[in-house]
């Protein structure tokens, strides 16, 4: 089974956020495998199961810079191979609509990553960041406004795009 682990915050508020680009990135392809959302105590999470890829989908609760305590729930308990483990992320060095995959690396400035790194002891496993960068946008209101902000309405256009990119990536992982 692989575990494809979406970073953002909890709340309606939050949505279409750049900082929610991993938990939009679950949602759309939890809509289109038609699978549905529960709420686990135990993983500080809402998961969903896709059976016909094997996957299991996380969404943290535990608000991005402390999804590191979701990530090692699940991981304790499931116990897969490092390589079995997708982190997916929002990164504003990344033009919009530009998906990275590393095998590993550092958080690279990401606090959700740096809270999943202490809480795993290393940098070793796979993740997928999801470009949201908008230079003239984050210069006027800076990283942390920047971060939480909701997507342009230009960018609001290329999201089908985006997603789309994002679920043929995760079919073939």
């Amino acid at each position: 089974m692989k575990i494809i682990v979406g970073f953002g915050n909890p709340g309606s508020q939050y949505n279409f956020t750049r900082h929610n680009f991993g938990f939009l990135a679950l949602d759309f392809y939890a809509k289109l495998a038609k699978i549905d959302w529960q709420s686990k105590a135990k993983f500080f999470a809402e998961v969903a199961r896709d059976d016909e890829h094997d996957l299991l989908l996380v969404k943290p609760q535990t608000f991005y810079n402390d999804v590191g305590r979701s990530v090692r729930a699940v991981i304790n308990f499931y116990k897969p191979n490092i390589s079995d483990l997708l982190i997916v992320c929002d990164d504003f060095n990344l033009d919009f609509g530009k998906l990275r995959y590393r095998e590993r690396g550092s958080a690279g400035g990401n606090n959700g990553l740096k809270s999943t790194i202490r809480e795993l002891g290393n940098e070793d496993f796979p993740r997928l960041r999801l470009g949201t960068g908008n230079e003239p946008v984050r210069k006027q209101i800076g990283d942390v406004d920047f971060v939480l902000s909701k997507f342009t309405p230009a960018e609001r256009e290329q999201l089908p795009r985006v997603l789309t990119e994002f679920v043929k990536f995760i079919v073939k992982y």
